[in-house]
């Protein structure tokens, strides 16, 4: 995870009407398909659920990801969790 000035970490939030999701303070996109999306933000492990997902934006440089799609839930999970779910994910394309 990365620290900015001093030592606090900052994550930003920005869901219009449910349909566009942006968020800044991504590490990076551990897995993703049209109903669930697993980000390694600087806060935590972000899985965001819906429906007919897709990236429309991604710069992990500037750590910004912008998201298009019905969203259901967001939910923040530990590591282990994170881990678990992500072999899941692969686990489904692979099938």
């Amino acid at each position: 995870m990365v620290d900015q000035g001093k030592g606090q970490k900052r994550q930003e939030v920005k869901m219009l009407n449910r349909k566009l999701l942006e968020l800044t303070g991504v590490v990076n996109v551990e897995s993703f398909d049209s109903e669930e999306f697993l980000l390694e933000t600087e806060l935590g492990y972000l899985a965001v659920k819906g429906q007919n997902l897709h990236m429309k934006h991604l710069s992990l440089e500037q750590g910004m990801v912008a998201i298009e799609g019905l969203v259901h839930s967001l939910a923040y999970m530990d590591s282990n969790n994170a881990s678990s779910k992500s072999k899941g994910l692969f686990g489904k394309l692979f099938k």
